[in-house]
């Protein structure tokens, strides 16, 4: 899974960051609303950690996240599917 995947599902998935790094508030997850930079740096900034440290972690999480946990969104499929119908 990218980030990019990620970001784009942050309503659905952000649970299971806020379940690995519980110290961040709610604030913290307010600021980090998807974004890999802010969510990194929030990790650093509570967990006393390198940053590298933080980019580390952050990238080995998302590397035991499927891709296909993820919602999908078929709408821009459905509809492909029912031009190709048509012609």
């Amino acid at each position: 899974m990218n980030w990019d995947q990620i970001e784009g599902k942050w309503k659905q998935v952000g649970g299971r960051f806020r379940e690995k790094w519980g110290k961040l508030t709610e604030d913290d997850w307010s600021v980090i609303a998807g974004k890999r930079d802010q969510l990194v740096g929030r990790i650093q900034e509570r967990y006393g950690m390198a940053r590298e440290q933080a980019q580390k972690e952050v990238d080995e999480f998302i590397s035991t996240m499927p891709s296909e946990q993820l919602p999908v969104d078929t709408s821009a499929e459905t509809g492909q599917a029912r031009r190709a119908g048509q012609h």
